[in-house]
């Protein structure tokens, strides 16, 4: 597996460098913005540890290129000692997978990469799913509203996908942490992040919303108008 480390300060980079390697990956480094987004662009990596506060171009929006300008799937794991729930949202909102703290433990870093770059992979074939005008194509990973292409990251593709699987339930939250990172969620504002960034990519620039909250449980995602759910038949 090939991992890209984009990290300003040397003895970070060195450290996740190191613990990488003895793990058997293949670790290319970069201490800037600007270099680590020609890496990005020019090889094809398993997974991305991202440094927020990079020289050049700096994490939110090396990672916002990423996403919108070259559609690159690849996770991306986002580095950064601002710890509030604006700062953790904007992450997400810039196309980030996984946020995490500094200081953190290195074996900590390396499950999320694993658990993120097999992921990925684990994708469901399966035939589509429709509600209403939104349909998602697992054998493709794409994403479709009023016939406009929507580009959501490995999370939020997984996070459309299990509530497009259970249209018109109210889905506790705990239920839906689970499905997305098993009993590893990133924190407890993760869900309501990526919630949130999933509706400024999916709800915000239509006319009426998918999404809706059931304080003090869940989310459900429904569409009053019609509704169409293809599954794949046993």
């Amino acid at each position: 597996m090939q991992v890209l480390i984009i990290e300003d300060n040397q003895d970070i980079a060195a450290s996740i460098y190191d613990y990488f390697e003895s793990l058997g990956y293949i670790a290319d480094t970069a201490a800037d913005g600007v270099t680590g987004l020609h890496l990005a662009l020019a090889k094809d990596y398993n997974a991305i540890i991202l440094d927020l506060g990079l020289p050049g171009i700096d994490g939110y929006e090396l990672c916002r290129r990423l996403r919108q300008d070259a559609h690159q799937a690849v996770p991306v794991i986002m580095l950064t000692a601002r710890d509030t729930f604006e700062n953790e949202l904007e992450g997400f909102n810039s196309g980030a997978d996984d946020y995490l703290i500094k200081p953190f433990a290195l074996k900590d870093l390396a499950m999320r990469v694993k658990i993120l770059s097999e992921r990925i992979n684990r994708l469901p074939a399966t035939l589509p799913l429709e509600v209403g005008d939104l349909s998602l194509h697992p054998s493709t990973g794409e994403v479709y509203r009023a016939g406009k292409k929507i580009i959501l990251n490995p999370t939020l593709f997984r996070l459309l996908a299990y509530l497009m699987k259970n249209p018109h339930r109210v889905i506790k939250c705990e239920e839906i942490e689970y499905a997305i990172w098993q009993d590893n969620p990133p924190d407890s504002n993760a869900l309501r992040a990526h919630i949130s960034n999933l509706r400024r990519s999916i709800d915000k620039p239509f006319g009426h919303p998918f999404i809706h909250t059931v304080r003090g449980c869940g989310y459900k995602l429904t569409d009053k108008k019609s509704v169409r759910l293809f599954r794949e038949t046993v």
